[in-house]
């Protein structure tokens, strides 16, 4: 089978997985214990008969389950997202998303890239340097960098950098370039206003967003950074184990080509669902850290919806992570083809 069949594949198996999540998520909204329209009244309006009935009706619960159900699934897959009743009553979610999503993707972009960038070539430089200081060193780092707790180093953090004048010698409002809003506090994306090629064009502006959420991805990439270097570290001693290792050295290939073209590429394999699997812990984290840092993203919409009892905004909100997680493991199945050329040669 091809490298487009197998993706081809993994795509098609991916409508299932949206539509099985998308129909647990309608039914624990909306056919669960807790009443939506009850709960998007307040108490006084929940005893007014005809506000709880056109509640009820403007949420389509006088409708049978099935009928609604089929509505509810139509208006996702076609993105109309609805409104909002609580946090923004009466705003497009549509118009919340587009506005709330960039920030998520701004920040978990960013830690993703400090935890690969970071986290991967430490712990590959302590594997092909076992036993030495380098390999303590970066060994010890990894288990504290995964221990500390989140909510725990973004305090500090945010502590440190608010006195950074006193503590550190300059002033991090002010350092490269500066942020009048001050540490906390969205990234200015709307420079970008659909045009991604902005972030080359307009340099000023994109360092701007980049200093701003620096603090915030650096700590909810940590745990995946330091996880990354362990791992790193264990999957190239594992490789310089094996025999096409030595077979590779008996044939006199040089040590440059064997690290590059034997080591690293091999141990690449099995982080790629390590990556992936931490980009998913980085989607729930972002609830957390965007309300430490006053980030408004996607977490932190959702963080709200949640606490308000919003459960149309939580179950529409539902639907937009499942599909990120969706894009996600495709994602995954993208670098495997390109890091593993086995894959999709295999015999269906």
């Amino acid at each position: 089978m091809s490298k487009w069949r197998y993706l081809g594949k993994r795509l098609l198996m991916s409508i299932p997985v949206l539509w099985l999540g998308t129909s647990m998520t309608w039914f624990i909204i909306f056919q669960g214990p807790i009443d939506p329209a009850a709960n998007v009244l307040s108490n006084t309006q929940t005893q007014n008969t005809e506000r709880y009935e056109a509640a009820r009706e403007q949420l389509g619960l006088n409708r049978p389950p099935l009928e609604h159900y089929l509505d509810w699934m139509a208006n996702l897959f076609t993105l109309d997202l609805g409104q909002t009743w609580l946090l923004y009553p009466g705003s497009n979610v549509n118009a919340l998303v587009m506005d709330f999503l960039p920030r998520t993707v701004w920040l978990g972009f960013w830690s993703v890239l400090i935890a690969v960038f970071v986290g991967i070539p430490l712990g590959f430089y302590a594997g092909l340097r076992s036993n030495t200081l380098a390999d303590y060193l970066a060994s010890v780092s990894g288990i504290v960098w995964r221990a500390m707790p989140n909510f725990w180093l973004a305090v500090i953090l945010l502590s440190l950098l608010v006195s950074s004048e006193t503590l550190l010698g300059f002033d991090w409002d002010t350092f490269l370039i500066d942020l009048p809003s001050g540490v906390t506090g969205n990234p200015q994306l709307s420079y970008m206003a659909g045009r991604p090629w902005a972030l080359l064009t307009q340099p000023g502006e994109t360092l701007a967003a980049t200093k701003k959420i620096l603090p915030a991805a650096l700590v909810l990439g940590s745990a995946s950074m330091g996880n990354e270097m362990r791992i790193g570290r264990t999957a190239v001693l594992e490789t310089r184990s094996q025999k096409y290792i030595d077979l590779a050295k008996a044939k006199g290939v040089s040590d440059r080509a064997l690290v590059w073209k034997h080591i690293l590429r091999n141990a690449l394999v099995p982080l790629v669902p390590i990556i992936t699997s931490e980009a998913f812990l980085l989607i729930g984290g972002s609830v957390l850290v965007e309300s430490v840092f006053g980030i408004q993203g996607m977490g932190f919409l959702f963080f709200k919806a949640a606490i308000q009892g919003d459960l149309p905004l939580v179950g529409t909100l539902m639907f937009v992570f499942i599909v990120l997680m969706l894009v996600i493991n495709i994602a995954q199945d993208i670098l495997y083809t390109i890091i593993d050329p086995r894959v999709g040669y295999e015999e269906a």
